[in-house]
């Protein structure tokens, strides 16, 4: 059993007061930062924004918009066990969230579960791999050993991506059409 570092305050330097301003490869910049409570409204825009496949590979079932206990669930961040970085950028003078990736555990877990997506028209510039990248980063920071994501095996892009960032993949033994990604962390 790991046991996990207390959660840092907002004074002292950690997963829960770090935010980045990072480009994607088209040469945008986007700012990147811990989930917050303000950001409730904005998470359920992004959610209802996604395209019928990007919300079905996200959530792995047909959603229309995320109901209200899927959303409280969404929004549980502990900085620790439960983790989320949003991107978000300026669009008509409002900041609006662009790609989300979250990782969450139980007490006691040295895994966490992972999951990443990204407004359809943000996909393929980067995004994911920045928004994955800081994560992993807080998960190791956070002392798991492991994060692991299952995935729909349709999911081409995101094979990709887990690739690219070291996942071994195994197809689902209890579901033919999903994979199970798994890295190293330690």
């Amino acid at each position: 059993m790991t046991t996990l570092p207390h959660t840092a305050s907002t004074h002292e330097p950690g997963v829960r007061t770090r935010h980045w301003v990072d480009p994607l490869n088209d040469g945008t910049h986007i700012l990147i930062r811990p989930l917050e409570a303000k950001d409730r409204d904005r998470e359920f825009a992004f959610i209802s924004g996604l395209s019928p496949e990007s919300r079905h590979f996200r959530f792995l079932s047909t959603i229309k918009e995320p109901s209200e206990p899927l959303m409280n669930q969404l929004m549980d961040v502990d900085y620790r066990l439960r983790m989320a970085y949003v991107a978000l950028t300026m669009e008509g003078g409002q900041l609006i969230e662009i790609g989300v990736a979250r990782y969450a555990a139980a007490p006691g877990d040295s895994q966490c579960e992972s999951a990443v997506v990204v407004a359809d028209r943000w996909q393929r510039k980067g995004l994911a791999r920045r928004l994955m990248q800081h994560l992993i980063d807080a998960a190791k920071i956070n002392g798991f050993e492991y994060m692991m994501s299952m995935d729909s095996s349709a999911n081409t892009h995101m094979h990709q991506l887990a690739e690219d960032l070291g996942f071994e993949c195994q197809t689902d033994p209890l579901d033919a059409t999903q994979v199970v990604y798994r890295l190293k962390l330690t």
